[in-house]
């Protein structure tokens, strides 16, 4: 089964993926194929270069192919992205054009985007189940 994690909660990503999803998957014992990652609000952070628990994920991730994306609003309110929102100016209103951001002093392999960047990226290798935490 494949599966993508969708963090959301407070602390999910420096609790639930640091301390039990992170470990089983460097030891190979998780059970599922991880195919993504969407980060949201706060649980950006563990995406920050340097991060033990981001560095210790990149390097994962970057073995088993696995899509670390966080929100693009949420990182560029966290100076991690430069850039627009992909999907709404600044008024809030839709765009038809996706706008420029990219991701600023998070570790490797890390990519800002929304909702329909997430599904382009996974299109290719779409996971089974979305659990969100």
């Amino acid at each position: 089964m494949k599966v993508a994690y969708v963090f959301a909660t407070p602390i999910a990503a420096a609790y639930k993926l640091g301390q039990m999803i992170l470990p089983q998957l460097e030891a190979g014992v998780h059970g599922v194929e991880v195919v993504g990652m969407f980060f949201f609000d706060d649980n950006t952070y563990v995406l920050r270069a340097g991060d033990p628990v981001g560095e210790r994920l990149a390097k994962v991730a970057a073995e088993k192919n696995i899509l670390l994306m966080m929100c693009d609003m949420c990182a560029l309110q966290r100076q991690l992205a430069v850039g627009q929102p992909r999907w709404c100016d600044a008024e809030g209103k839709g765009r038809l054009e996706p706008a420029e951001v990219s991701a600023h002093g998070t570790v490797a392999g890390v990519q800002v985007g929304c909702f329909p960047d997430l599904y382009a990226a996974l299109s290719g290798n779409p996971p089974d189940q979305v659990i969100t935490l």
